[in-house]
């Protein structure tokens, strides 16, 4: 089972910035996509952002963009996550997919593997 591990997660104040990184093995890194993906209790996982295996194409879905950057470090088979302008409705669970096999980015199914995911909490 490929290991996927998001770090990063905290408790930050309304309008703060947060960056999150994912590491994962060879597997379902190398030569793949590699998305961002966030989670409320009860209800589905929301696609965020995605990054090419060259990190040279990028999406953002449209709530968080212009305040979410997504960034690929294939030397230290990384991604990050730089978060600004963080409101309490970006309070969720937030988890990395590896091995993307093509097809929607922000279709979970496309994923091979999922990390547990780290915990992102905005308050005051």
């Amino acid at each position: 089972q490929a290991q996927v591990v998001e770090s990063g997660g905290g408790l930050v104040q309304p309008g703060g910035s947060l960056t999150l990184s994912c590491t994962a093995p060879d597997s379902v890194f190398k030569t793949y996509g590699m998305g961002w993906f966030r989670q409320d209790p009860g209800k589905e996982r929301e696609g965020l952002s995605w990054v090419s295996a060259d990190g040279g194409t990028k999406f953002y879905a449209d709530s968080v963009k212009g305040r979410f950057t997504i960034s690929r470090d294939n030397a230290k088979n990384t991604i990050y996550l730089q978060m600004t302008t963080l409101t309490v409705e970006d309070t969720a669970m937030y988890y990395c997919g590896g091995g993307f096999s093509g097809g929607r980015w922000n279709d979970v199914r496309r994923y091979k593997s999922w990390g547990q995911g780290t915990q992102v909490t905005v308050s005051s």
